[in-house]
Formats: C-alpha cells, structure tokens, sequence
C-alpha cells in the first residue's frame, strides 16, 4: 500500500478510502490510485488486513444449493446489496446437509468474516453455538423463527402452505395431494400449513402426502447418501414430478389435485396430466411453491406460493451494513411474507361454471 501511495502521489490513508471507502473520494483521487493499482499490480491481502483491523471484510455466505433458481436469486440480491462497498461475498454449498453446513461455517469463522448469512433455521447445536459466539452480525434468511441467533429475515413456510391449500379448498377441490422432494424442514413446514388446511375443513386422509422420504424409488438410489440417508444433490425434477403424482393417483384414484413443494414438480405433474388426457384445471388441480417465470409462461397457466428471494438477500445484506456502520439494523424478525399467485390451473370454479377467470 505504501508503493501505490508513493506511485499515486497520495498518502496511504487515501489508498485505504479508495479500497475500503470509495465513496468518500473524489472521483479524480479514485482514478489516479487505481492507475496506480493496475500499474504495480497490487492486491490487497485480506489475511493480512484481518490482521490489522480484526474482520476480513467478507460476508460468509451459506445455501443449501447452487443449483437451484430460488437460491440464485438470494445471491443477486445478497451481490446487489454489497455493490459500492468494499464488501466481498463468498459462498458455500452446504448440499442440504446439517454437518456440511456445520464444517463450513467453521471454516468460515476461522477467516475472521464480517459478517454471516445462513439458510434456514435447523443449524445443528454446535453450528449455533458457533455462530452466537461469532463476534459479527448473522442473518438467518428464507424462514422465521421466535429465537434467530441474531436477525432472521423471510417467511413462514407453514403459512403459505396453509393459504395455498385453502385456495384449493375455495375452488372445491376436496382430495388434495402434497408432493414432496427431500422433506427437509421448509418442505416440513409447508406440509404441516397444508395438513392444518385439508383438518380445518375436514378433508384430511391418511395417503396423500407422497415425497423422496416416504417413497421407494428405486432409480434415484444412486444419489442419495449411504452415510446419511439424504440427498446427494438437489434433484427435483419434471420426471420426479411425474412419477410422484403416478403414485399419487394409484393410492388416491379419487384425486383431484395436487400441492407441490416447488414448481419444478408442479411442472412435471402438468406433462403427466397432459399425457394421460387429464383436464386442469377441471379434473385435477396443480399449484406449486416460489413462482418462478415459467409457471405464468405455462399452458395453463400454473398457481404458486410467489416468495420474495432478491428482497430477502438484498434486505440480509442492508442489515448487516447497518450494523457494520452502527447504525440501527431494525426489527430482529422481519417478515417479507408471501403471495398466492391464483392462474388457470386451479381456477376451477370459473372454468366449470363457463365463465371467464
């Protein structure tokens, strides 16, 4: 840092605001550091500025998939927010694996971050100890709980399960199936909004819940963990879809739709009933959970829980540079909630009665 400042004609305070504050210089001063910067290739070492100033100016970052558009959004939001700081971000995939998660935010915690942000709210004990001792802001994210370790921001999966499942009661549909990848505790706690629904109204039987967990499906074998039991890989399919609702109308002939824990199975559900002549929304019902872009594109159009993922990684990351400035972060629990999105595919109502939704 000395040499760009002798390079640059500035003093080292000045190539510090440029690095670590650049708002708080001219842009003529910015562009005659960074000339400097470039010329004598010089990067900074956050070791060693962990060192001086005891944070490494990183945000951990923790999802369960890397895969999945859901997460992908998070993570824009979680980039945008850190745009004009000098805040980097580094992920981890924790694979939907309490342990892995637990390793990583070890290994997390040993680089000194400014800060952490996790998914859900089932870190094992350990892992929550870790992260209440951490000595930085944690944002929990994509739940809500009474207890976060420090700030949580999200929804309640149990109650867009519940709001959903009552859509399709309105619409009178009365055997409602809940289709299910891996039953990690978000999937769990839709189910548990959908089952309070169906009792509510009195429509709940033993049989209608199909999912990874509770079905045999052989094919699939090679993917999931002899040494825990759980996926390898997040790997709900179309053709997962398809074969969940297979067995769904073998236990339930009856059926007359389905609520499925993402709208990639929603969508496999819809070639399923296309192949075998079913009607949607008149025999059967279709709605999944997040509303991404294709279920609108869909013909017809498919019904979904829309959650708010850019928002909720952007608002992780305003929170945490509230407190790094301290200043007020706001509420410890924030509720973005959810939105039923109601489109063709359970508007049954409309469409039997002849009329225009």
């Amino acid at each position: 840092m000395a040499d760009v400042a002798a390079y640059a004609g500035v003093g080292m305070i000045t190539v510090s605001r440029v690095l670590r504050e650049p708002h708080r210089v001219s842009e003529t001063l910015q562009r005659v550091v960074n000339d400097a910067i470039r010329e004598l290739n010089y990067v900074p070492n956050l070791s060693a500025r962990a060192l001086a100033s005891t944070r490494s100016g990183v945000i951990g970052v923790l999802v369960p998939s890397l895969t999945q558009v859901v997460f992908a959004d998070v993570l824009r939001g979680i980039y945008d927010g850190v745009d004009g700081t000098d805040l980097q971000i580094q992920v981890a995939n924790t694979r939907y694996d309490p342990l892995e998660e637990e390793r990583l935010i070890g290994v997390f915690l040993r680089q000194k971050p400014s800060a952490m942000i996790v998914s859900g709210i089932d870190q094992t004990a350990n892992a929550r100890r870790m992260l209440e001792k951490a000595g930085c802001p944690v944002v929990q994210i994509m739940d809500l709980s009474p207890d976060p370790i420090d700030r949580i921001i999200g929804f309640s999966h149990e109650d867009a399960g519940r709001r959903m499942t009552e859509h399709l009661i309105e619409q009178g549909y009365t055997r409602v199936a809940f289709l299910s990848g891996w039953m990690n505790n978000r999937s769990a706690g839709r189910r548990s909004g959908y089952q309070r629904a169906l009792a509510a109204a009195g429509l709940d039987r033993p049989g209608l819940v199909h999912s990874i967990s509770n079905a045999s499906l052989p094919h699939l074998a090679d993917k999931i963990s002899p040494a825990t039991g759980r996926p390898m890989l997040e790997f709900a399919t179309p053709a997962l879809g398809r074969e969940l609702f297979r067995r769904a109308i073998v236990a339930e002939p009856r059926l007359d739709a389905v609520f499925c824990n993402n709208d990639i199975l929603a969508l496999g559900v819809l070639f399923e009933c296309v192949k075998r002549g079913i009607r949607v929304p008149e025999d059967m019902g279709i709605a999944g959970f997040n509303d991404l872009d294709f279920m609108e594109a869909a013909e017809p159009s498919l019904s979904s829980v829309r959650t708010y993922r850019y928002r909720i990684g952007h608002a992780a990351v305003a929170a945490i540079r509230d407190q790094l400035a301290g200043r007020p972060a706001g509420e410890r629990i924030v509720d973005l909630g959810t939105e039923i999105m109601k489109r063709r595919s359970t508007d049954r109502r409309h469409v039997l009665s002849g009329q225009d939704p």
